[in-house]
């Protein structure tokens, strides 16, 4: 949305957004002030929320339209997309927590980055390439 168009605080520095194959979106938080934006602001309840489990790392939210269901391997790249961008990147097979956006939710005082999830899945993806990452790429740094 054009500048003009925003409603609320400006979003964070440190929002990658990425364009998965059939026409999928994702945002990923490369900060904790991203993240929060990403995870609380920005994730509505049917969107899919991912988070490398057990280490720090990005939180990634998949756009999920009232008329769309993500299928298995829309699933599993946005969770690899969790996997690279945490410290797990080199790490070969990882396991990533996901949930919708719904059970998502910051406690009070918590320091910036950190959010509590119900209904939590975990998958066990396998980061994805430099270069896989870079031509799901969308914008700037």
């Amino acid at each position: 949305m054009p500048p003009t168009e925003r409603r609320g605080p400006t979003p964070p520095a440190g929002i990658l957004e990425y364009e998965l194959p059939d026409g999928w979106q994702a945002f990923a938080g490369k900060t904790d002030a991203a993240n929060d934006y990403v995870s609380i602001k920005l994730a509505k309840p049917r969107d899919r929320w991912f988070h490398v489990r057990g280490m720090p790392g990005g939180h990634v939210v998949l756009r999920v339209p009232a008329e769309r269901e993500p299928d298995r391997a829309t699933i599993e790249r946005a969770a690899a997309l969790a996997a690279w961008h945490s410290k797990a990147r080199t790490g070969g097979v990882v396991p990533v927590s996901m949930t919708e956006g719904r059970h998502v939710s910051k406690p009070r005082g918590a320091k910036p980055g950190t959010v509590e999830i119900r209904k939590e899945s975990v998958l066990k993806v396998r980061p994805p390439s430099d270069d896989e990452v870079a031509a799901m790429r969308r914008g700037g740094a």
